[in-house]
This record gives structure tokens, sequence and C-alpha cells, in this order.
């Protein structure tokens, strides 16, 4: 996640809870950053004007005033791609139809720009079944969308650890796992990383060259059922 879009999540967390306030330790768990960056992002908010205020004590921490703040109006385009992929596990309930139609009004009320990136996004999930449920880490969850290098720690099925650079170039999701599809440097082709194996990564500053991709190329990734995301 950038800055911009951690600053955005930060006041809706603030005012999902208001007026409890969080913690700057729990806000960091929560966004996988360090305290001292919460601290640094909630005096970017103070100045430019945010009613964000402290409160002392053990239980303190940040808090907003509610009626003060507005949400967004639109979605992002992770947001949309993150709602399209929730709503396909509603296929063949009753409410499938109405999600959908949901989705649509959302997207047609998005700037043009931004639901032309979401469908680009959405472009690179695949998914086979209703998909997994599995957590993944947010670095990796945000990795398509930054469209920035990764430097990952990732274990083979017997625990053996390599240190790779890899090109984040879309998803893949079956019943059980997320993988994160991306250009390996050290295997010099595109290859599948299950995220529950991937031990530690960090975002370089280099950008992901234009690729396509190709599943065809793709090791390890199972064709039956696999289907495309859309957004309608």
């Amino acid at each position: 996640m950038n800055r911009t879009d951690r600053l955005y999540a930060l006041v809706e967390e603030l005012r999902a809870v208001s007026p409890r306030p969080r913690s700057a330790r729990w806000l960091a768990e929560r966004f996988e950053v360090s305290t001292r960056t919460i601290e640094r992002d909630i005096g970017a908010l103070q100045q430019s004007g945010v009613p964000i205020w402290a409160e002392p004590g053990r239980t303190g921490g940040y808090a907003v005033d509610r009626a003060r703040t507005l949400p967004p109006v639109n979605l992002t385009p992770g947001e949309a791609v993150a709602m399209a992929v929730a709503l396909h596990r509603l296929r063949g309930t009753p409410f499938a139809a109405a999600a959908g139609t949901a989705l649509r009004k959302l997207l047609a009320v998005m700037p043009a720009a931004d639901a032309a990136e979401a469908h680009r996004l959405a472009a690179r999930v695949h998914l086979i079944g209703d998909g997994p449920v599995t957590p993944v880490p947010a670095t990796v969850a945000d990795a398509v969308p930054a469209g920035r290098v990764l430097r990952i720690r990732y274990a083979d099925r017997a625990g053996a650890g390599t240190l790779r650079e890899v090109e984040p170039l879309g998803y893949l999701g079956n019943p059980r796992h997320w993988y994160l599809l991306a250009w390996c440097r050290l295997r010099d082709g595109i290859r599948a990383f299950r995220t529950d194996r991937i031990v530690s990564v960090t975002t370089l500053a280099e950008r992901v060259p234009q690729r396509d991709l190709d599943l065809d190329t793709a090791c390890d990734i199972p064709r039956e059922r696999l289907r495309r995301l859309t957004l309608v």
C-alpha cells in the first residue's frame, strides 16, 4: 500500500471506530508499518486539517471527529477488484444478481481512468472454483497495482528458502491458496509463488517492465476451470 492510500485508509479506520481511539501500535500492525511511520502519517493528516486528536492513557490512542470528516465517494481500482473477488463467491446464491448490479453502479461513478485501471487489474486475476479465503500479506496484495519489483525469500515444499527478485504480473486463486504470478529473475520465466510460502518481502524502487501475463509459459498452474475475473 502506498502512502496516499494508507493516509485515506487511516482516516477510514479511525472513522469506523469513532469515538473510540486506536493506538499507534495497533495501527502499525494493521497497516504493516512501524509505529514511527504511523505517527508521521497522523501528523501529516493533522497538518492537512483532518480533526484527529490523541487520547492519553493505557487505553488511549488516536481518534477522529466523525461528524467533521467525510468518507471517500469513489472506490480505488484496487478496492473495485477486491469487491469483485468477494462478490465472485456469491455465485449461485440468491444475492448474486444484486451484488453484480451494485458493483456495476459503483464502477459507473468511478472516474474513467480509475475504472479502466480496475478492469486492467481484474484481467490479471484468475480463479479456479470459488477462490480461496486464505489471507495474503498486504505487500503482496498490493504488488500488482503498485507495479514495483519485489525481493522475496521463498520456501519450497521442503522448506528450503531462496532469495529472488520478481516482477509481479497477476494473481491466481484456487479453492485452497492464493498465488502471486510473477516473472522470476532467478528462473528467467513466469512462476507461481504460493503466498503462504513467501517468508519475507521487500518492495524495491524499480518499476516492473511491461510484460504480458502468458499463463501458457507459467509452470505448475492447474488449468481446469481456470477463468479470468471480470467486473461486469
